[in-house]
């Protein structure tokens, strides 16, 4: 199979058009301003906005993952979560002081756009890619998130910290301004994908109530046969913990960084590193995950997140912060895409979205653990550096699961069974 290099490119860019929002809201400018004075929420008020919101998502998308495989409809789902993502990050300009039900509330929405919008995104990587290239592909998808995200990001970080150079009162109006420039940019760098890619239509257009009754249907048969594929069922498990280690990070690094201490604009600063670190380090990631085995590397970037959040517990000052950021560059982009391409091998053909939808209803299900762990162990013993030290659990979780999955074994799985 030739893949169509244009349709390729212009999936890839929608990591880019996407990522602004992973970068600016979840991980760098929105937690902090959430528990800033601006809106004057706190930190655990962001850990249950994030659990509400993985809740939501798990619960939508494999009924909208098993509805979009049978209609073949994944690119129209897409486009509706890109928007109701976009039309959210603009929207958080809008509450202010003590609004922080409806700062929670808008959060919320955007997440569903952001992680419902990626379950068909990941499972289109199967109409854009062959099997041989879904992990160079998939790294470069998150590569170019990288970056994307980060040009953003920089951008933000200057209307913020220097308000004044663009007439801005202060940073909470660049704080503002930085949600909006997330929901132009994701609407603008979405738009190749949604002219240049193409999927294979199933079938003809049907009422949204069939596709839903008959989405029901087949998901039920989702549940039922998935642990017909053992290896696949085996990477799910170890999956979900990776998962929550790695989303832990994300959404709790800011407001633990800010917990002991560190100012936000080496905050904010040693998230823009991740960026540009990351863009380089997962296109790398992906060519060693060639060369040397996909399931090695995912090995190895566990290992560095274990050794990520024990530093972590000893972190003193901004330098360290600085440090973490840079290692948590070189392995987050690159395990994820090297996951996802793991996975997209060992779903069976014609399942894509499905599976797909499957894999991130779990992984969001659990994905309120990490911070729920965080918060409790904040809660009990009253200290953010035994919260972080705990986040490396789920990572010795995750490795000691992956350790019994064969892959191989697994692809033969998804091969031999007929697509019902």
């Amino acid at each position: 199979m030739q893949d169509d290099r244009k349709a390729v490119k212009s999936w890839i860019m929608y990591d880019w058009a996407n990522s602004a929002f992973a970068t600016t809201i979840m991980a760098a400018v929105m937690p902090i301003y959430f528990v800033s004075e601006a809106i004057g929420g706190t930190d655990a008020g962001w850990g249950f906005t994030q659990t509400a919101a993985a809740i939501v998502i798990a619960l939508l998308s494999p009924l909208l993952g098993a509805i979009a495989d049978h209609s073949g409809n994944k690119k129209a789902f897409l486009k509706f979560f890109m928007f109701v993502g976009a039309a959210a990050s603009i929207l958080l300009a809008v509450p202010g002081k003590d609004d922080v039900l409806l700062a929670s509330a808008i959060v919320i929405l955007g997440m569903i756009g952001f992680g419902a919008g990626n379950t068909f995104y990941d499972a289109m990587l199967n109409d854009v890619a062959s099997p041989g290239n879904r992990e160079r592909i998939s790294a470069n998808g998150y590569a170019m998130g990288y970056l994307g995200g980060g040009v953003l990001l920089a951008f933000n970080i200057v209307i913020i910290q220097k308000p004044e150079l663009v007439g801005l009162a202060d940073s909470a109006a660049g704080s503002r301004i930085s949600f909006i420039s997330v929901g132009i940019w994701w609407l603008v760098f979405s738009i190749p994908l949604f002219r240049n890619v193409t999927e294979t239509k199933k079938a003809a257009q049907e009422r949204f109530g069939k596709k839903v009754r008959e989405g029901l249907a087949r998901l039920r048969v989702t549940f039922s046969e998935i642990r017909q594929y053992p290896e696949l069922w085996k990477f799910m498990i170890a999956y979900w913990f990776f998962f929550d280690g790695v989303n832990t990070v994300i959404v709790m690094a800011t407001s633990y960084g800010k917990t002991i201490g560190i100012d936000t604009g080496p905050l904010i600063t040693a998230l823009l590193l991740t960026q540009f670190i990351g863009f380089p380090a997962t296109w790398l990631f992906g060519k060693l995950a060639d060369k040397i085995g996909p399931k090695r590397m995912l090995y190895g970037s566990q290992a560095m997140y274990i050794v990520i959040v024990v530093l972590g517990f000893f972190m003193q000052n901004a330098t360290h912060f600085y440090i973490l950021a840079a290692l948590v560059g070189l392995v987050q982009g690159g395990s994820q895409a090297t996951a996802r391409s793991i996975y997209s091998r060992l779903i069976p053909n014609g399942r894509a979205a499905e599976f797909n939808g499957f894999l991130s209803f779990t992984s969001r299900f659990f994905s309120f653990g990490g911070p729920l762990v965080f918060a409790l162990v904040k809660v009990f013993t009253d200290s953010s550096r035994y919260a972080i030290l705990a986040v490396a659990f789920f990572f010795v979780m995750g490795m000691l699961l992956l350790s019994f999955v064969n892959t191989a074994k697994g692809e033969r799985e998804a091969e031999g069974r007929t697509v019902l």
